[in-house]
């Protein structure tokens, strides 16, 4: 009886976050494959319309200009978030007084704290071009009136943004890597006559790629998902130049009542996190150096 409550007692302490995981993720996910192959509007019944909204979205300019910014925003944010992040780690891991070290840390990570949602808003409001800071000062410097959040500049702008707000994660997680290398093999590396290039390369940047890899994967994750920035801030204009995949998800089927095209467009997001995700983790054996 007793061997028996012990073989349960682990499923019934995992059985809430396995209740949590089913209800909100894994029957989402296979609600949302079914709902792809519908046409609903919420109102009237549902109709059969097999892969209908597939063929749909290989026609559908604005998806694939979504696509695009939405990979070129992925893209832009983890080079960003590794190399800025990596930098920063750097430099503030070196001997310098714990002071200024704690003030670095903590204003480089605040802005992290932050909502998306009230992040948005205070750069709105800078960037408004009627009574914004940041644009004032932008036509000081030569540029013409609202160009920062023109359709040639939106998307730029949001990249900053981005950065701006979660460079923090990144820095932290990238710093705590780097302090957990050994002091003696960098001790042992300077006896060698290895100097500040060569510790880096060969010691440091090694030895840190697992932290480098996890902000990779989850700079990746969560770049693809955005949607706060591009929705508060710009609508996904100007011209389309902004919008992302999950904002034209949004739009599409709770705006336009299109459930089943939504659901296309979920399934496509889901499938290129869960590819992307899996090719990082495969390549991860041939530059993530394990302790």
């Amino acid at each position: 009886m007793r061997q028996k409550q012990g073989r349960l007692a682990p499923f019934l302490f995992l059985s809430p976050a396995i209740l949590f995981f089913s209800l909100f993720i894994v029957f989402p996910l296979f609600g949302a494959f079914g709902y792809s192959f519908i046409t609903w509007d919420f109102f009237t019944k549902p109709k059969f319309v097999g892969l209908d909204n597939y063929e749909k979205l290989f026609k559908d300019d604005v998806a694939l200009k979504a696509i695009t910014n939405t990979f070129i925003f992925t893209f832009a944010s983890i080079v960003t978030h590794v190399g800025l992040g990596l930098l920063l780690a750097v430099a503030v891991n070196r001997k310098i007084p714990r002071f200024f070290a704690y003030i670095i840390r903590t204003t480089i990570f605040f802005p992290f704290l932050l909502s998306w949602a009230a992040a948005s808003l205070i750069w709105s409001f800078g960037l408004d071009p009627t009574f914004g800071v940041i644009d004032y000062y932008a036509g000081k410097l030569g540029f013409p009136q609202a160009t920062l959040l023109s359709s040639t500049w939106a998307l730029l702008t949001l990249i900053i943004i981005d950065l701006w707000k979660t460079l923090g994660f990144a820095f932290i997680v990238i710093l705590a890597g780097i302090q957990t290398i050994p002091s003696d093999i960098n001790e042992a590396a300077r006896v060698d006559g290895a100097g500040g290039w060569r510790l880096f390369w060969n010691i440091t940047f090694p030895l840190c790629t697992p932290a480098l890899f996890f902000v990779s994967v989850t700079a990746f994750i969560g770049a693809f998902q955005i949607f706060e920035p591009m929705y508060i801030m710009t609508r996904g204009g100007p011209n389309n130049s902004t919008l992302s995949m999950v904002q034209y998800l949004h739009s599409t089927a709770f705006r336009n009542f299109d459930i089943g095209y939504g659901a296309v467009l979920s399934v496509v997001i889901f499938l290129v996190v869960l590819v992307v995700t899996i090719a990082q983790f495969r390549l991860a054996k041939r530059w993530v150096h394990e302790a």
